[in-house]
C-alpha cells in the first residue's frame, strides 16, 4: 500500500520570485516523516507540487520509481496522494458530509445518495473524535472543528501517502492525542505520512525521520531519535535558538489598570467573567477549545451579543459597538483566523496594513506614497520577508502573513492589544520574533493579552495566566506558579 517518493531537482518560481532551488531527496515507504523549516522555506510549495496543486518549473517527482506529473489534486488523489491543507479548504455553505465527499459523491442512479454519504461521514468523524452531526453546516463550526473535518475528509480518500500541514494548530491536547493514535494506526496499515509542524515536541513524539529545508533548499535528513528539539530548531533557522523567550520585565506595581472587565456574560459561552490587566503587563488566557476565550473577547469588541458586563478602558467606562469603535478607545483584537478574519488575502500589503486607519492616508484623496512608506517601516519593524512590496497578501508565507496581521492591528497604536493565537502555524524563528515583539509592546507601557493553546508559550511570556473552563474562570496563576501541569489540571477540571 505504501508509496516511495523521490524529488529530483525540483525548482519552482512564481514570476520573478524563486521559491524552490533544485530540491532533491527521497522518502522510503511506510514511515512518518517530519518536514521542518521556517515559513518561506518552501515546504508547503513542495508538498503542493507532490499533491498536484502546483506544477514544478523544473525537475520531477517519482513515485515508486515512476515519474509523475499530476495535472490536478484529483489526479494525485487517484494515485493515493492526499494533502490536508494548513489553511482550510472547505465550502462554508455546505454540510460536513457534502464537504467530505465534494467531488467524490456517492450516487444512486442519477441522484446523489445523501444518506450513504452521511453514514460514511459519521464513521470518519468518529475516527477523528468529532461528535457532531454530518448534516451540520461548516460555517457553524469553530476553527478546531473545521480542522477535524479537514482530517476526516482526507481519510475518506483512502490515502497511501498522507501529507499533514500543521494538523494540530487548533486542536486541544486530547484531540491531538487522538490524532496521534490515528496516525499510528495509519502507519500500521502501511500509509506513508509527511507531517509538517512547527511544534517540535510533536515531531519528536511521532516521526521516524526528519527532513529539514531552508530558503527553498534541502538541508539535511536524520533519524528523529538522534536529534533534540533544540537541534531541530537550530537546523531550521541556521543559528542557535536557545534564547526562545525574552527575559520577563516585571511591570511596575503602581502601573494603572489599562482595561477592566466586570461581570461579563455571553449567552451560551461566558458566565460572570471579571478581570483586569495593567499597563506593561502580559496577561495570558488558557483553556480548552470551547472554554469561551475567543467568544469573551468577541463580545467585548462588539462582535457578538453579551447579556451583562462592564468594560473600563483607561479609567473610563465604554461600550464598543464594533471593533472600529473599540479601536477609537485604544483597544484592538487580532483574531485567531488570519486568512478568514485577519487579512484580505487578495488585496495588496499596504492595503491590508492601513485598512484600519484609512483616515490617516485619505486627506481626502488616498496618499499612496504615505501608505508605501508605512509598509516599508512595517517590513523593517516586524521583520517581514517580502520579495515584492506590491505583492498581494496571499503570496506571503504563513509566518509572514501572521506578521502582516500583527502589523495591521498594531498600526492604530492601541494601548490594549488582544492577540488570539498569535503564533498559530508560525515557524520557530518567526515565533521568537513575535515573542520579542510582544515583550517590546509591554515594555512600551501597553497592556497585552495573549490567548493561546500552547502552554509553553503562556509560561514563557506571561506575568499572569487566567484559566477558563466551560465559560467560567477557574484559576489565576502568577508567573512563579506557572507550569504545564497546573494549567492542564485547571483547564480540564481535575482541580
Amino acid at each position: 500500500m505504501s508509496l516511495a517518493i523521490e524529488f529530483v531537482g525540483i525548482r519552482k518560481a512564481f514570476g520573478p520570485v524563486r521559491v524552490l532551488h533544485g530540491v532533491s531527496f527521497t522518502l522510503a515507504p511506510g514511515k512518518i516523516y517530519g518536514l521542518l523549516g521556517e515559513n518561506g522555506a518552501g515546504k508547503s510549495t513542495l508538498m503542493k507540487i507532490l499533491s498536484g496543486y502546483e506544477q514544478a518549473s523544473e525537475g520531477e517527482v517519482r513515485i515508486d520509481g515512476t515519474a509523475c506529473h499530476f495535472r490536478s489534486s484529483r489526479d494525485a488523489e487517484q494515485a493515493g496522494v492526499v494533502l490536508i491543507h494548513q489553511e482550510f479548504n472547505l465550502a462554508e455553505h455546505l454540510t460536513i458530509a457534502q464537504n467530505i465527499f465534494l467531488g467524490h459523491e456517492y450516487k444512486r442512479g442519477w441522484l446523489l445518495d445523501e444518506r450513504a454519504m452521511e453514514k460514511a461521514s459519521a464513521l470518519r468523524l468518529a475516527d477523528v473524535g468529532l461528535r457532531i452531526s454530518p448534516t451540520t453546516l461548516v460555517r457553524r463550526l469553530i476553527v478546531a472543528e473545521k480542522q477535524l473535518v479537514e482530517i476526516a475528509k482526507a481519510l475518506s480518500r483512502q490515502a497511501r501517502l498522507l501529507i499533514m500541514d500543521e494538523p494540530t494548530a487548533t486542536l486541544t491536547p486530547a484531540e491531538t492525542e487522538r490524532l496521534f493514535a490515528l496516525i499510528g494506526k495509519l502507519k500500521a496499515d502501511g500509509v506513508t505520512i509527511i507531517y509538517i509542524s512547527h511544534k517540535l515536541d510533536e515531531v519528536k513524539a511521532i516521526t521516524d525521520e526528519v527532513v529539514v529545508m531552508r530558503d527553498g533548499r534541502f538541508v539535511t535528513r536524520a533519524a528523529t531519535a538522534d536529534l533534540t528539539r533544540q537541534q531541530m530548531a537550530n537546523l531550521m533557522v541556521g543559528r542557535d535558538m536557545s534564547d526562545m523567550f525574552p527575559p520577563k520585565l516585571t511591570p511596575a506595581r503602581e502601573a494603572p489598570v489599562a482595561m477592566a472587565i466586570d461581570g461579563l456574560s455571553v449567552p451560551g459561552w461566558i458566565d460572570e467573567l471579571s478581570f483586569n490587566v495593567r499597563a506593561g503587563e502580559i496577561l495570558g488566557f488558557a483553556g480548552l477549545v470551547g472554554a469561551g476565550r475567543t467568544e469573551a473577547f468577541e463580545a467585548i469588541m462588539g462582535l457578538r451579543p453579551r447579556s451583562a458586563g462592564a468594560l473600563t478602558l483607561g479609567g473610563k467606562k465604554v461600550q464598543p459597538r464594533n471593533p472600529r469603535d473599540a479601536m477609537r478607545h485604544g483597544l484592538t483584537y487580532m483574531p485567531e483566523d488570519r486568512k478568514g478574519k485577519g487579512l484580505h488575502i487578495n488585496l495588496g500589503l499596504s492595503d491590508n496594513l492601513t485598512l484600519m486607519t484609512l483616515e490617516r492616508y485619505a486627506t481626502p484623496l488616498l496618499n499612496q506614497r504615505a501608505e508605501q512608506e508605512a509598509l516599508e517601516q512595517a517590513v523593517t519593524i516586524f521583520g517581514l520577508k517580502v520579495g515584492d512590496l506590491n505583492a498581494r497578501a496571499r503570496m506571503l508565507s504563513g509566518g509572514n502573513q501572521q506578521k502582516l496581521v500583527l502589523a495591521k492591528f498594531l498600526h492604530p497604536d492601541p494601548r490594549v492589544i488582544v492577540l488570539d493565537e498569535p503564533t498559530r502555524g508560525v515557524d520557530v524563528g518567526a515565533k521568537r520574533d513575535i515573542y520579542f515583539l510582544i515583550q517590546r509592546l509591554a515594555a512600551e507601557g501597553r497592556a497585552v493579552i495573549v490567548i493561546s493553546s500552547e502552554l509553553i508559550e503562556l509560561i514563557g511570556l506571561c506575568h499572569r495566566v487566567l484559566v477558563l473552563r466551560a465559560g467560567r474562570l477557574q484559576a489565576e496563576l502568577s508567573a512563579e506558579k506557572l507550569n504545564e501541569e497546573e494549567l492542564i489540571t485547571y483547564a480540564t477540571g481535575t482541580r
